[in-house]
């Protein structure tokens, strides 16, 4: 009797009951919050969901992360900057660089919408971080995921790459609810209403020369892009130069869903309670919001001024694009422009703006890295 009692202590002893803290706990029900988003509300469950899980399983099986688990040999891929890379890969051979390439003023705009992360550099200098950490939290406010964990990992800063990554894909799957109050609030009906114009068409020698040309004008500048700017463009001349059609296929569909599985669930597993419950995981929540809020801010601002410089024919809705999540912030301008004119069709004219923060938060992690001297 007293060997099957012992045996039954042994077994409860092994339980996830017996060996987690109120922390671990904590971290479930944000788990199944993020799940419940993502699920039933459908705030990008492609992304959300993955993390989600991978949250829950570190929480309730922390040694899945330690050296030897399943999920830090995905974790690794992370560390090395090859996930994100190949994540700009097949964002590249989804998306149609076409109106970027048929209305070059949207840089502008693009590069506007950046404002948040050099505010949010300032004020994590501000909060007690040190630059090469206050740089990496910053990237936050591009909205943009790869890029926030590549710029984390090559200024060595993996103490902070969870919950920079989760918060930077949390506000990327939350772009539906933080973006419209800031671009109601700071443009008048008047110019909710502008129609723009249909964008020119673009010539297949455009598209095919655009890739390439930007790829020697950017990484020239700042050959630190080159993993980022470079796959980027990789995938997007496998979409346009019309001779590669298996490679854009496997870039934007089977290798993209695949590196999402492994980025979101070792994302999702830096966020055991002891990593992830911390005052610093406050301040970066705090950061990226802001950040967030200013790169909005900022490319409706310029949107502004360049509907008066153009005498009305730009709509600063698109300007909020100019944040890196392609393409939900081109979406959201189309449904909030919708919203005053159910008929204004604002959505290609806002993925110019959108491509270009894609590329703009990249150049910045580039900048960034110039500055700290990382190659």
């Amino acid at each position: 009797m007293e060997h099957i009692i012992q045996t039954f202590i042994n077994l409860a002893e092994q339980t996830a009951f017996a060996n987690l803290s109120w922390g671990n706990y904590v971290m479930i029900i944000v788990a199944c919050i993020f799940l419940y988003l993502a699920i039933a509300k459908g705030f990008e469950p492609l992304l959300l969901v993955p993390i989600a899980f991978g949250m829950l399983l570190v929480n309730i099986y922390p040694p899945i992360m330690e050296e030897g688990g399943l999920l830090n040999y995905f974790y690794k891929l992370d560390e090395w900057a090859i996930l994100p890379s190949l994540i700009f890969m097949g964002v590249g051979a989804l998306t149609d660089f076409g109106p970027l390439i048929a209305n070059p003023a949207s840089f502008l705009l693009g590069a506007a919408a950046q404002l948040g992360i050099y505010v949010a550099y300032f004020l994590a200098m501000a909060l007690g971080f040190n630059g090469q950490a206050a740089a990496a939290i910053s990237i936050i406010g591009g909205a943009d995921g790869p890029t926030s964990i590549f710029l984390a990992s090559k200024l060595g800063q993996f103490e902070l790459m969870g919950p920079i990554a989760v918060a930077a894909y949390s506000y990327m799957s939350l772009v539906p609810l933080i973006q419209p109050p800031i671009m109601k609030l700071f443009t008048t009906k008047e110019e909710k209403l502008i129609r723009m114009p249909q964008l020119r068409p673009v010539s297949k020698l455009e598209r095919i020369l655009f890739p390439v040309v930007i790829t020697i004008v950017v990484c020239m500048i700042l050959p630190s892009t080159a993993p980022l700017v470079g796959m980027l463009m990789l995938g997007n001349l496998f979409r346009e130069c019309g001779v590669t059609r298996q490679l854009q296929e496997t870039a934007s569909n089977a290798l993209m869903y695949i590196v999402v599985i492994f980025l979101g669930t070792s994302v999702g597993a830096t966020t055991s309670a002891e990593a992830f419950l911390k005052a610093s995981t406050l301040k970066i929540v705090v950061c990226g919001l802001i950040a967030f809020a200013f790169g909005t801010f900022g490319g409706v601002m310029l949107g502004k001024v360049m509907c008066k410089a153009t005498g009305g024919k730009i709509n600063p809705l698109i300007g909020s694009a100019g944040v890196s999540a392609v393409p939900m912030a081109a979406r959201v301008s189309q449904k909030v422009g919708a919203e005053f004119d159910p008929t204004n069709f604002l959505l290609m004219n806002a993925m110019g703006p959108n491509v270009a923060g894609v590329i703009g938060t990249a150049v910045a992690a580039g900048t960034f890295m110039a500055i700290f001297g990382v190659h």
